[in-house]
């Protein structure tokens, strides 16, 4: 059985990424994040997903399936069919893996949103945490 539990933010903290305000927040530095993307088509996605996974950026990508996306673009209503990204990592390692998935992005504007985890399963948030560190084999 699982535990849930909240973030403790008794560790150290580490600066946010930029959310666009100019200005960033401080938070745990292990604290768990959620990152939303999407990709224009399936390959892609598994591509994405394979690169962030195996640079320790993220613990784990989900890949879903396709959506329709729609949003106004240069003033003309667009309706693309892509394949969400849900992407578990620390804020520590954000920063970094924004600036990755930005790379990897064919779109001049790429989706990459960073939400909070207010809590979640003990093991799961440490295994996370394991999976994310800068050198795995410190862990």
């Amino acid at each position: 059985m699982s535990t849930f539990t909240s973030p403790d933010h008794s560790h150290d903290r580490a600066e946010a990424p930029d959310t666009g305000s100019g200005r960033a927040t401080l938070a745990p530095a292990d604290d768990v994040v959620i990152l939303l993307s999407n990709a224009p088509d399936l390959l892609l996605a598994k591509r994405i997903a394979h690169v962030l996974v195996e640079e320790h950026l993220a613990a784990c990508v989900n890949l879903g399936g396709t959506v329709l996306s729609m949003y106004m673009w240069e003033g003309v209503l667009e309706g693309t069919e892509e394949i969400p990204l849900t992407i578990k990592t620390t804020i520590a390692r954000a920063p970094q893996l924004v600036a990755r998935l930005a790379q990897l992005h064919p779109y001049e504007v790429p989706e990459i949103l960073v939400l909070p985890v207010s809590g979640g399963s003990t093991s799961y948030l440490d295994w996370c945490r394991s999976q994310t560190v800068s050198d795995p084999s410190s862990t």
